[in-house]
């Protein structure tokens, strides 16, 4: 891939959260960028089931390029073609779809294929997944992580799904490479109410959760 289109590692391993943009409309995604901007979390990922998700891709890869945006919920080969043509840097699936790992390794784009079990995340690792994606992760827990991680250690998870301020930490603490945020790092009653300077200090607050782990 060219190198003004390519997934940014330096970038995502400041702050190793992808922020989960679904069901937004496109002002609202340029205000959540514009937030991630200021606060350091650079990493976007928008839903293929989000009305307009095509052209919410599009607008972010052209108006913030330091950012790495890319989609979610990609389930077929047709979501993933229309994802990459709007520009997406990366893919994340909630299950385990070969076709579309295999296209996304072909083509060099970081994919995180969703899993729940232990037979899951191998066969997701197993197809070339940049990392397995524990979803939903909420009732499975950091331990679960460690657990994964003794008989699995050369596989990269990133948790998604239940993370919040509360237990970052832990998942960090355990070993992941990262973690996908939806509720726990947008807060939909600040989004309601259209305080960005709030949600601004609820970013900033998350990552001064976990940061320190990182260094």
């Amino acid at each position: 891939m060219p190198p003004d289109t390519a997934f940014s590692w330096d970038t995502f391993r400041q702050v190793p959260v992808i922020a989960i943009l679904r069901g937004y409309s496109p002002e609202v995604c340029r205000e959540i960028a514009e937030v991630g901007m200021d606060t350091g979390f650079h990493t976007l990922e928008v839903t293929m089931n989000t009305e307009e998700a095509v052209d919410i891709l599009s607008m972010l890869r052209r108006d913030y390029p330091l950012m790495n945006v890319g989609a979610g919920t990609v389930c077929t080969l047709e979501d993933y073609e229309e994802a990459v043509a709007a520009g997406a840097q990366f893919i994340v699936m909630p299950i385990v779809e070969e076709e579309v790992i295999v296209s996304a390794v072909a083509e060099g784009l970081p994919v995180f294929p969703g899993a729940y079990t232990p037979t899951e995340i191998y066969r997701a690792w197993s197809l070339g997944a940049t990392a397995v994606k524990v979803f939903p992760a909420r009732e499975l827990g950091p331990e679960f992580v460690r657990d994964i991680h003794g008989p699995l250690s050369e596989i990269k998870l990133l948790p998604t799904g239940g993370v919040d301020k509360g237990n970052i930490r832990s998942y960090f603490e355990a070993g992941v490479l990262g973690v996908g945020m939806a509720s726990g790092l947008l807060d939909r009653a600040l989004l309601a109410e259209k305080d960005y300077d709030g949600l601004s200090a609820h970013f900033r607050k998350v990552k001064n959760a976990f940061t320190d782990v990182l260094e």
